[in-house]
């Protein structure tokens, strides 16, 4: 009845997983407690789980990707701790059928429910404000995508308590992930956890596509959206047409497993290599689609915080394009042994020296843009200055590896982890966290605690240097990736060095809770009543902080790039402004609250669970629930709801009022 589902499934002879499962389950009671004796239920079902407002999902997408961050992180403390103890003849403390589980959850975790959420929850709030809308094009459509992201994380963390997690790193490569080498459940719980969460990830892709190019302010042709929203679409256009990939590679090595093909086993017919090939043409990609809108984050915070127009709007552009082109032909590098040949290799080692270009390009940009201006030092451009010099450091162990002969020495080398840690890390973390500090008055209302803010940072740029300079060293000396034991002592010393890095950025995410919690309850001395703090040049900044459901009262009208700071700058701008305040208020339609979304991931968690334990009648009830539910979706009529005029018209006095106060 409950196929491959036993009480063995529950690792009582692992007290680590015991003591961790006993910690989060009686800190998710808590939680549920503290909810039910408060009282705040209807408040939450209301506001947040059933709300299809971008800015709502946004902060979701995010604050699921910090809740995220510690647990992807607390295995990379696990990983570094095991490899400071594991030298000579100390086996350590982790056996080595767990340290294969944390290796692979960890790079799942970061890349899937740590990074990917962050970005997609950036780009849903900045995205329409900035083109003056007020939602994007499916607001139904986002909040079903955050929901399976959130399916995809359940069913990741329920293989801590119930069965076990893939032992075969973060892609899962065959023959290893076959049935053959891996007959448990974990390399089920990865395929279907990333197929929900990968499925969110396309429909948002669709979504916030379909946003950039149809539904922007009047006037604001291509070559008046602000350089964020040029990069969303570019990431977005990367996840439409790469996502698919993934998907149907993913349900190959599923039919593989469950029926008995041979895509990519050894044998009849089967070709490991061929699962490598598609999975990096997806793998590549996503690199940029993760980088690509950190670069649209680096854009918005220079140019505001050095008070200049961004430097070669243009060539940006273009550079960003060419990113999202060229980045579907360099997927090859990443396994240049493969034995391709010679001249397979040249190409792709060409295409990869090439696409750093267009990267160079952007550096130069901002530095010209930071050139000459009145830099403010806040938060966000802490972050962005620490990014260009730790990128351009990555960037350039990028260009050494994508020469053939070097990457046949450095290959599967701990070099590889360095170098990939100091481009996601510099380049998508940084982004992400200056994004997160720059519109965070916008989102909520006040500002972050500054002292706070930059001893993050600090945490995190040297954290990041103590943690993986060594790791360049150690490659260089031979230290392989994926090991739990190392018999040279000589590479403990670095490896201690290591950890203690490790430990300092995982203080810089201590902070970050801290901050918040501090950032909260000082709010009142820190309330933004301006809705622009920062003296910003885009759209966002022209209304409230947090803004209206509706976003926009009156629809703006784009004349130019940077349509708010012209507006600001021209005196017949700010007399348009004053003359628009008393014109007479319209009622207008917000989408409605809608469960759709939750009850779909409901169904998709059931659904996955039991696919992944075989427990077949289960996976049939929960199918037939996310038809039920999609249908009920499709025959619903009420999808909007009106706010009246005097509601709008008296938001907008309060806020005018609160502006002459400031």
């Amino acid at each position: 009845m409950f196929g491959r589902l036993t009480w063995a499934a529950i690792p009582f002879d692992v007290p680590i997983v015991m003591w961790v499962s006993a910690v989060v389950g009686a800190g998710i009671l808590a939680i549920l407690l503290l909810v039910t004796v408060k009282g705040w239920w209807p408040y939450l079902w209301r506001e947040w789980i059933t709300s299809v407002d971008h800015k709502r999902i946004g902060a979701m997408y995010m604050i699921l990707a910090l809740v995220m961050l510690v647990r992807g992180f607390s295995d990379a403390i696990m990983m570094r701790s095991q490899l400071a103890l594991a030298a000579g003849g100390a086996p350590g403390y982790l056996p080595p059928e767990h340290y294969d589980q944390i290796f692979s959850a960890h790079g799942t975790i970061m890349i899937f429910f740590v990074a990917m959420p962050f970005v997609v929850g950036l780009m849903n709030f900045a995205v329409p404000l900035q083109l003056g809308v007020r939602d994007v094009a499916f607001p139904v459509l986002n909040s079903v995508s955050f929901w399976l992201t959130a399916a995809g994380v359940l069913l990741v963390n329920l293989s801590l308590f119930v069965g076990e997690f893939a032992r075969t790193g973060w892609l899962a490569y065959p023959p290893l992930s076959e049935i053959a080498y891996s007959p448990g459940v974990g390399v089920d719980y990865y395929l279907w956890s990333l197929q929900i969460s990968g499925f969110g990830t396309l429909l948002s892709g669709i979504n916030l596509t379909t946003t950039i190019l149809k539904l922007r302010a009047r006037g604001m042709g291509y070559s008046r959206m602000p350089v964020f929203c040029w990069t969303a679409l570019a990431s977005n256009l990367l996840i439409v047409a790469a996502f698919p990939i993934l998907t149907a590679t993913f349900a190959m090595l599923l039919l593989d497993r469950y029926c008995g093909f041979h895509f990519f086993t050894n044998d009849l017919g089967g070709n490991p290599m061929m699962y490598v090939n598609l999975i990096w043409i997806w793998g590549h990609p996503e690199v940029y689609i993760l980088v690509l809108p950190a670069f649209g984050v680096f854009s918005e915070v220079v140019a505001t915080f050095a008070g200049k127009p961004l430097f070669g709007y243009r060539s940006m552009v273009m550079a960003t394009m060419a990113i999202c082109v060229l980045s579907f032909m360099v997927w090859l590098h990443h396994f240049f042994t493969m034995g391709a040949g010679a001249d397979v290799n040249a190409f792709f080692g060409v295409a990869t020296m090439i696409i750093a270009v267009p990267t160079g390009v952007k550096i130069f940009n901002w530095l010209f843009t930071l050139y000459g201006g009145r830099i403010h030092f806040t938060v966000p451009i802490y972050w962005t200055l620490g990014f260009m010099v730790t990128f351009v450091f990555g960037g350039m162990t990028g260009v050494l590896m994508a020469l053939p002969p070097v990457d046949f020495i450095l290959h599967n080398s701990l070099f590889l982890v360095a170098h990939f840690h100091n481009t996601a890390i510099a380049g998508v973390v940084f982004g992400v966290m200056a994004g997160y500090s720059y519109w965070f008055p916008k989102a909520f209302g006040f500002k972050l605690n500054e002292r706070i803010g930059k001893a993050i940072f600090w945490c995190w740029f040297f954290g990041f240097y103590l943690a993986f300079v060594p790791l360049y060293v150690l490659g260089l000396m031979g230290a392989t990736r994926r090991m739990q034991h190392y018999p040279d002592v000589h590479w403990q010393p670095l490896m201690l060095v290591a950890l203690g890095g490790a430990v300092l950025i995982f203080t810089g995410i201590i902070l970050t809770v801290v901050q918040l919690v501090v950032s909260i309850r000082a709010r009142d001395r820190n309330r933004d009543l301006t809705g622009d703090p920062w003296n910003g040049r885009t759209l966002e900044w022209s209304i409230p902080s947090p803004p209206p459901a509706w976003n926009f009262t009156l629809l703006p009208e784009v004349e130019r790039t940077d349509a708010f700071w012209a507006a600001k700058q021209s005196a017949a701008g700010q007399q348009r402004n004053a003359a628009a305040t008393p014109q007479p208020y319209t009622s207008l339609q917000v989408p409605k609250n809608n469960p759709t979304g939750i009850f779909t991931a409901v169904c998709a968690v059931v659904l996955g669970f039991a696919l992944i334990w075989h427990i077949w009648w289960l996976a049939v009830l929960g199918l037939l629930g996310s038809i039920a539910v999609l249908l009920m979706q499709a025959w619903r009529t009420d999808t909007e709801v009106v706010i009246p005029a005097e509601e709008i018209a008296r938001f907008e006095r309060e806020y005018a009022l609160k502006r002459t106060l400031a």
